[in-house]
């Protein structure tokens, strides 16, 4: 990891302190209402009506786009970057999961389904499931073209092209990649697609991070080849974790075992 020099920081009196704080707690709030404004405008974009049948592999058998939701209007989809013959999920996104079980009560409280979703077998799903204790609701698209359509997967000839449309944009990828998107259904039972972000629009999501933000350190990243490459799967943490700061976060089956 990376090692930032605290020796040299400024220090002090508790007055003082609270005049910084103080100033800070300004701009802090100022970032507030303009997250509450934007959130208002994520809620207020148009939306699109599914008209295509989605069938996923599930513990319990097939199921339906529409089954996902159960008795609530609204559904969380989390694109877990997990591909067919990968033997692990992508570390970064397994970080976000560890939260899922947690926060599922809550949300079906507030009228939401949730659900993670990968292009990966549901045997190779369920066995790293198993794996990480995790219980919350994983289904896989192997069988259908979700990943391809909502954009975390991606075609052998998208990829000989050298760039894919992913986040909006046309980059360079790797086959799979993670995202989140949102749905509706309404009281005829049709499905709308209400919103999808990738990228560093999951970044709220990584809960460590949003801790990471408030230490002295922060993230710590300065000096990483990639800024994730220290993330682990918290079975993989030990006594001889370090990080190459000239690591690469490349996924692909090999990188994963």
């Amino acid at each position: 990891m990376t090692t930032k020099n605290m020796e040299n920081h400024k220090i002090v009196s508790q007055e003082e302190w609270i005049r910084a704080r103080r100033e800070l707690l300004a701009k802090e709030k100022k970032l507030t209402r303009e997250r509450d404004a934007l959130s208002e405008e994520r809620r207020n974009l148009p939306w699109v009506k599914i008209d295509k049948e989605y069938v996923f592999d599930s513990p319990n058998g097939k199921v339906t786009l529409k089954e996902l939701f159960g008795d609530k209007n609204q559904l969380v989809v989390y694109h877990f970057m997990f591909g067919p013959g990968w033997e692990q999920g992508c570390p970064s996104c397994s970080m976000i999961a560890d939260t899922f079980d947690g926060m599922r009560t809550h949300l079906s409280a507030r009228d939401v389904s949730f659900v993670a979703i990968s292009r990966a077998k549901l045997s190779e799903i369920e066995e790293f499931q198993k794996r990480m204790s995790w219980t919350f609701k994983w289904l896989s698209s192997f069988n259908n073209d979700f990943n391809y359509d909502f954009r975390v997967s991606f075609t052998k000839e998208e990829l000989e092209s050298g760039k894919v449309d992913y986040n909006y944009t046309l980059q360079e990828f790797s086959d799979e990649a993670p995202g989140l998107s949102v749905f509706y259904k309404d009281p005829n039972g049709n499905i709308f697609h209400t919103y999808s972000t990738y990228g560093r629009g999951l970044d709220t999501l990584l809960h460590p991070y949003n801790y990471l933000d408030l230490v002295p350190k922060g993230r710590d990243e300065e000096g990483l080849a990639h800024s994730m490459a220290w993330v682990r799967h918290h079975d993989r943490y030990n006594e001889g974790y370090r990080v190459d700061p000239k690591a690469t976060y490349q996924i692909s089956p090999k990188d994963l075992r």
